[in-house]
């Protein structure tokens, strides 16, 4: 129970709980005002209730958590809208033949970013080339040939 709703049980949740489409089309300004606010809240994008994107041509995705490590993807057009719950691993990429432009939102004033790659193959002092090799079940030689791509240290380091 959050934010006076109760939340879904993860394991049912759907790919419809992160996504909303119809931004891009205009409502109805026939009103003294001549406005209109389309809601995009947890009413609408069920996801929300605990990140907000809006896209060209853009395949968007995250991955929940372990055990399950289900991937939730999709492809997004203009006026969508998808939701990343907060500290999931999750990714964006243009699939389309044009630029993309996207507006995110986040439920921090100072969120920062994560880049997975530049943290694993390019920290400073570099992670342990045996705990890299290890995780990700490759020989160390091949670990420090990836770090070589993120400016990372390719000596072979061991704890």
């Amino acid at each position: 129970f959050v934010n006076g709703k109760f939340c879904k049980d993860p394991k049912l949740a759907t790919l419809e709980d992160f996504f909303l489409l119809g931004l891009n089309i205009r409502g109805n300004i026939s009103n003294r005002v001549r406005s209109v606010v389309t809601p995009a809240n947890d009413e609408q994008i069920p996801g929300l209730n605990t990140s907000f994107w809006r896209a060209g041509t853009l395949r968007v995705g995250f991955t929940t958590s372990n055990p399950d490590n289900h991937l939730f993807t999709k492809v997004l057009n203009p006026g969508d809208a998808f939701v990343f719950p907060i500290g999931l691993i999750h990714f964006q990429q243009n699939i389309g033949q044009t630029h993309v432009v996207a507006f995110s939102a986040f439920s921090s004033q100072n969120p920062g970013t994560i880049t997975i790659p530049n943290v694993l193959f390019g920290s400073d002092p570099a992670i342990y080339s045996d705990v890299l090799a290890k995780a990700f079940q490759m020989d160390n030689n091949i670990i420090n040939q990836i770090r070589s791509n993120y400016g990372g240290i390719t000596k072979n380091l061991s704890n």
